[in-house]
């Protein structure tokens, strides 16, 4: 399990994907890849926006 992730209203996170620590994902995003670690991801199909 990530820590320290916030995710935002109205996320979809399909089944098998993981979530890296320190993320944020944004309202309204389809999570179907995994999440690096310290990044943000938007979209309706997530994608990375920026890494730190």
């Amino acid at each position: 399990m990530a820590e320290n992730v916030w995710i935002g209203a109205g996320v979809t996170i399909l089944p098998g994907v993981t979530i890296g620590r320190d993320a944020v994902i944004a309202a309204g995003a389809i999570v179907a890849d995994d999440v690096p670690a310290a990044s943000l991801v938007t979209g309706p199909k997530a994608t990375v926006r920026r890494q730190w």
